[in-house]
Formats: C-alpha cells, sequence, structure tokens
C-alpha cells in the first residue's frame, strides 16, 4: 500500500504529502487536506484507522472475503480509502 500511496502522492502534486511506517503505524500526511493513521492491533487481529473524512473506525480480517471490514458498516478498508482519497484529491487510485 505505502508504494502507492507515493505513487499516488506524485501524481496528484499534494504539498506535504509524506508517508512514515513504524512500529506497525503507518501515517500518511496530505498537507492541508489532513492525516491518515492506520495502526496494527495484534492483539485483537484489527487494524484501526483515523481518517481526515471518516474519523476513527476499526477493520476485522474477514476470512470469507479476504478482506479488512469495518464491521459496522460492512465497508472494506481499502474501498474505504480508495473512495476518501479521490474525494480530497480528486484522482482515483486502486489499492487492491
Amino acid at each position: 500500500m505505502a508504494c502507492s500511496n507515493v505513487e499516488y502522492g506524485d501524481s496528484v502534486d499534494i504539498d506535504g504529502f509524506d508517508i512514515d511506517y513504524g512500529n506497525q503505524v503507518l501515517t500518511v500526511k496530505l498537507g492541508n487536506l489532513g492525516t491518515y493513521v492506520l495502526n496494527k492491533q495484534t492483539p485483537n487481529r484489527q487494524i484501526w484507522m483515523s481518517s481526515p473524512v471518516s474519523g476513527p473506525s476499526r477493520f476485522d480480517w474477514d476470512q470469507s472475503a479476504q478482506a479488512w471490514v469495518y464491521r459496522r458498516t460492512k465497508n472494506y478498508l481499502f474501498g474505504i480509502l480508495e473512495n476518501e482519497l479521490e474525494q480530497l484529491c480528486g484522482n482515483a487510485i486502486s489499492l487492491s
């Protein structure tokens, strides 16, 4: 996912774009558009995401779908990120 986001940042020319990964935390800075933080929660088998668009959410692995799913909405992590990044930046991205 990080490689796709780096290429995406180059394609939309976002001032302040930066990606950082460490200690199981991925931070994607989109300048004045906001910051995404994705945090692996190993004991809970979840990924927690903080989004400048949708706020905080927790994703569980769905074995049958082979995807991370937000149980409240049944939406997939990559689908949410793709939609929000297109909304914020005006360019489509495919994370799958």
